[in-house]
């Protein structure tokens, strides 16, 4: 019996609300404009804005004012939300969406799995805070590119971030190792979260 996918919005009451949550609990040091926010989440203004104010109200945000970068006159003073780091459910919070993003992932390959044949999946970059690897998700196998750019772009819904992913072939991956390739080599000797291998004795 096929497992129902996880679904953050389940948990939280609105897409929107988890939506947001997972953004600044991931992003705790960064600060954000209503603007910005609702094309990051892909949510309505009025939806964003009635979430924020109950998420304030709750205390895991601060509401401030400030000027966007791009409006530097004093009339386009606005608001910007930020993580409240001192709110006592914050490092519960934290920990709790870093533990969904595990059932998101395991969404995510479930559904890799059922479009293609996948030899290695491997969740690193952001995934495991290595910013100096450029790809968050090396995937080997066969699938359509369509597919997967589907399924990327509904795990970027619910994570809510862009992502960086690579795509080969087998064949390619097993040359790019017998070489050494540089950029391959940074993700296998690199910190990785390794979901699929079906290739043996990787490094």
């Amino acid at each position: 019996m096929m497992k129902k996918p996880f679904k953050l919005e389940q948990m939280f009451g609105s897409k929107t609300r988890a939506r947001l949550m997972a953004l600044f609990l991931s992003q705790p040091d960064d600060l954000f404009f209503v603007r910005e926010l609702t094309r990051r989440i892909d949510a309505q203004l009025n939806s964003v804005r009635r979430e924020l104010k109950n998420l304030v109200q709750l205390g895991l945000l601060l509401e401030k004012e400030g000027m966007e970068k791009a409006s530097p006159r004093l009339a386009d003073k606005k608001k910007y939300y930020c993580t409240n780091q001192d709110f006592i459910l914050f490092a519960d919070l934290r920990s709790l969406f870093q533990k969904v993003q595990i059932l998101l992932k395991q969404n995510l390959v479930q559904d890799i799995q059922e479009k293609g044949r996948i030899d290695y999946l491997a969740f690193t970059g952001r995934f495991v805070d290595a910013t100096d690897i450029p790809t968050d998700i090396l995937i080997v196998g066969s699938i359509k590119q369509e597919d997967l750019e589907k399924m990327i772009a509904k795990f970027e819904e619910e994570i809510p971030y862009e992502i960086n992913y690579t795509l080969m072939p087998k064949d390619e991956f097993l040359d790019r190792r017998q070489v050494a390739d540089r950029f391959l080599f940074s993700i296998l000797n690199g910190e990785k979260v390794v979901m699929i291998d079906r290739i043996h004795r990787l490094v």
